[in-house]
């Protein structure tokens, strides 16, 4: 890297400015229009799989993944194989994957919803019946992006849930396995894994095949032909969401290393060129002083040019006036990560309103959400944080209301139902409600 982009010209802002807001929209600013080309070629994938099954799933793995093979039995790996795989890590990483493993699981446990009802005074008892997915999909990126992590987030959920059967697909170019990703499945409790990937997989476990079944539900994350064949399928079965770039908002009173926190914001920033990191700090001689680190680190990053591109065009350094309005900026911005690396974050916390993580006090560095602390990483992007949540057991059970009317009940019910049932013209309604009651 050149001593030029290593001098990077970070957006400083300043939320005085008459122009902040402007300036700050321009800054979130991401499209997320799909390229008409990966539409065209997700169409014709999806198509084919649906009317041709394994056939087509093999035609593609050959294709884009280069594997040559007959029968999709070659494409699934057995539990042996993935035992095989937790056996061949150092053992270090294996202690390392159990321990985060067991700490996702008990965090998730807590998540886990119970049916209930109640009785009115007539009988009349109501109530929720939870139950969970009877088949869910996972599917984990393969060749460069492959991560454990995601196979734990995203499987653990599932089976806290109860979900029978987790099916896993994973692209292996070349036929390349990543033991740590095959090891983290068994680890999870992955019920069977299918060796493709790509937006074939996502067809396969949408509308299922030969040999792999339908799912109820898919998740996790993949490049910009599974997302769009995710949001294709969408209705078919469920999916996750459609996550966009990782992100990161640091809020910090002037307290924390500079240095922390250039590495926090390197954190995210080193995802991808699109991640976006923001510091928000009421300090202006600390913003300047972060700005220094990044220069003085940054040259020691083994991924200097994707963390440069993504300081240099998404990043940002804002300056405001006090904590109370840095909380405010942060619900504007609705991040997937936010860091309160201030002296007293518990007094901070209740003016939060919009962040799918939340961080708190300067040892709470992101990435420790990202591998062990246990809740997931599996977080709303672009300011979805708005109006939904972190990935979590409730999404991998679903709702079923109970209604139990009495004979007694029937009576008082009906009347109602009734009345606005012949109020919304719809006669059939309103004759079955009197049937129970008595003068139909």
């Amino acid at each position: 890297m050149s001593d030029l982009a290593i001098d990077l010209s970070m957006t400083r802002l300043d939320a005085a400015a008459p122009e902040f807001r402007a300036r700050l929209a321009d800054l979130l600013a991401f499209n997320d229009a799909t390229d008409s080309a990966v539409g065209s070629a997700v169409t014709e994938i999806l198509g084919a799989v649906r009317a041709r099954g394994d056939a087509a799933v093999i035609e593609y793995t050959s294709r884009f993944d280069r594997l040559n093979t007959a029968a999709m039995a070659e494409l699934e790996l057995s539990q042996a194989d993935l035992q095989a795989a937790l056996g061949n890590l150092p053992l270090r990483l294996e202690q390392a994957l159990r321990q985060a493993a067991e700490r996702v699981r008990l965090y998730h446990e807590r998540q886990r919803q119970e049916s209930w009802t109640y009785s009115e005074a007539d009988g009349t008892v109501l109530g929720q019946q939870v139950t969970p997915l009877d088949r869910v999909g996972l599917y984990v990126p393969g060749g460069k992006a492959a991560y454990p992590s995601s196979v734990l987030m995203n499987a653990i959920p599932a089976k806290v849930a109860g979900v029978k059967e987790l099916i896993m697909v994973v692209p292996t170019p070349d036929g390349a396995r990543n033991d740590l990703v095959l090891a983290a499945a068994a680890v999870a409790g992955v019920d069977r894994v299918f060796t493709i990937g790509g937006a074939q997989a996502v067809a396969a476990l949408a509308y299922g095949t030969e040999t792999i079944p339908q799912v109820d539900k898919i998740v996790g994350p993949g490049n910009a032909y599974v997302a769009e064949a995710k949001r294709r399928v969408f209705g078919v079965v469920g999916i996750d969401m459609i996550a966009g770039p990782s992100e990161i908002l640091v809020i910090c009173d002037g307290g924390t290393d500079p240095d922390w926190i250039a590495m926090d914001l390197f954190s995210q920033a080193e995802h991808d060129e699109l991640a976006q990191s923001i510091l928000v700090s009421p300090d202006a001689a600390f913003l300047d002083a972060v700005a220094a680190s990044i220069r003085k680190l940054l040259p020691t990053m083994p991924r200097q040019d994707v963390i440069a591109t993504s300081l240099a065009n998404r990043g940002g350094l804002i300056l405001c006036r006090d904590l109370d309005e840095a909380a405010e900026i942060a619900n504007f911005i609705a991040p997937e990560h936010l860091e309160l690396s201030v002296e007293d974050p518990d007094a901070l916390l209740p003016k939060i309103r919009h962040a799918g993580a939340i961080f708190m006090g300067r040892n709470t560095c992101e990435a420790l959400g990202d591998y062990c602390a246990g809740p997931n990483h599996v977080l709303p992007t672009s300011r979805t944080a708005r109006f939904s949540s972190p990935l979590g057991v409730y999404d991998f059970q679903k709702r079923s209301s109970l209604i139990h009317v009495s004979a007694e009940g029937a009576k008082s019910l009906g009347e109602i139902a009734a009345a606005l049932a012949y109020g919304e013209g719809l006669q059939a309604h309103g004759r079955s409600a009197e049937y129970r009651v008595g003068r139909a």
